[in-house]
This record gives C-alpha cells, structure tokens and sequence, in this order.
C-alpha cells in the first residue's frame, strides 16, 4: 500500500467522527451528563500549567520520588460524584508505559485512552472529543516510546512487503505513513514520526478540535518516554 492510500484510509477514517461522538453520547444512560456536570465548578487547568504537572511528575518517577497523589477515599467519594481530569493522553498499550504511573498522577487526574501504536483511530478521537467538550480537559498528549513492537512490527512488514495477520494489520496502515517518511532511519526515528502525524492529526481534526487548537483553548503535544531512563521528552509546536 502507498502512502498516499494509507493517508487515505486514514482520512476517511476521521470522515465519521461527528457520527462516533454522537453514538457515544446517545449511548451514555440519562442522567451521565448532568453527573458530569456537578464538577463543573471545579476550576479548568491550562494546557501549560497541565504540561506543567505532567513534566513534575515524570521528574518525581524518574528520581524514585513518587507522591502517588489523589489515590485515598476521599479521592474516590470525589469522583463518585463526577470527574474532571486535567489532561488526556493517547498511549500506547505497551504494559510498561501506563501514563498514570509515569507521570505519577492518580485517581480521576487523566483522561487515558490506549492502543498499540498511540494510533488515532474513530473510537480514540471521540473519546479525546468527550473528554474535551464534557470533561473541560485542555491538553492532549500523545504519548510513544522507545523500542515500540507496533512501530517495529509496522516497519517490518512494509520493508518485507508483506501484510500483517488479522486485524494487526489495521496498526500496520495507520503506521505506513511515518514508515515511508524515516526510510533508511532507525526505528526510533519512525516511533518520533509517528508520534508527530498522530499529533497533526488531532490537531487538524475537525469539527471539534481544529477550532479548539486555533483559538488556544486546547494543546496538542507528543511525548516520547525512553525505556532505559524513564525520562520523557516533549515537542510542543510552536505558534505561528
């Protein structure tokens, strides 16, 4: 498949997302929203200051200096009443990467959505659109990781020419197009690219977040957790 097929699928993919985010909220039982409501008050955190806290956190992960905040009962009576998670993070599946723990945030503090791969798919944008119009969330981050299996499956089976098993083929069409832009690279420089075009992605995703991004509402950064050191790094685009 080439890329400009795989950016395609990728597109016509995003094409329904209004139908996805309607299904999800006709779908919630009555009363959901209005439960969600009853934390309205509590006040919005800003894209940077939720950077902010995210970047504390790794450093208190990384250091072996975890405070495991909002994780008591009274936490969990809190949120029994309704949630207001300060950020969202588009992960990997990869056991080794749960946001929570590397970035040392608790109960109700993140909106997670995980697949192998941080791809972007109907399902994961409409979730992140819930989470940004219902929950008040102002950052999304997208969040891969150093010797990535999805990325390095992706890879092998485009350079082979070959097509992956069952529905894991699915990962390796929505990975074709940082495939194809690191040709010749490592695999580390295909998981960074990745990481940008889903990024991209959600930042250019309209109706809902495009408009968000451009008027400063919302931020979109990547994030790139090192194995070996349990260090993050983040690319934050600057404004034009």
């Amino acid at each position: 498949m080439h890329t400009s097929l795989a950016t395609k699928t990728m597109k016509s993919k995003f094409s329904i997302l209004t139908t996805a985010v309607a299904a999800i909220l006709l779908s919630l039982p009555l009363g959901t929203i209005a439960k969600e409501a009853e934390h309205a008050d509590a006040p919005k955190v800003s894209p940077a200051d939720a950077l902010a806290r995210l970047k504390a956190g790794n450093q208190r992960f990384v250091a072996g200096k975890l405070q495991h905040p909002h994780q008591d009962s009274k936490r969990r009576a809190e949120l029994a009443k309704g949630q207001r998670p300060f950020a969202i993070v588009l992960g990997c599946a990869d056991s080794r990467t749960s946001p929570e723990v590397l970035f040392d945030q608790g109960l109700g503090d993140l909106f997670v959505v995980r697949v192998a791969g941080n791809v972007l798919d109907d399902h994961a944008l409409a979730s992140i659109e819930y989470a940004v119009e219902h929950l008040g969330a102002q950052l999304i981050v997208v969040l891969g990781h150093q010797r990535c299996g999805a990325v390095q499956a992706a890879k092998e089976t485009i350079d082979s020419n070959a097509e992956a098993p069952a529905h894991i083929n699915s990962l390796v069409i929505a990975i074709q197009p940082a495939v194809e832009a690191t040709r010749g690279a490592d695999v580390e420089a295909t998981v960074k690219a990745n990481i940008d075009n889903v990024v991209e992605g959600l930042r250019s995703s309209e109706p809902v977040l495009k408009k968000e991004v451009e008027t400063g509402a919302i931020n979109v950064v990547g994030a790139y957790y090192n194995l070996d050191t349990a260090t993050l790094s983040f690319t934050e685009k600057k404004k034009q």
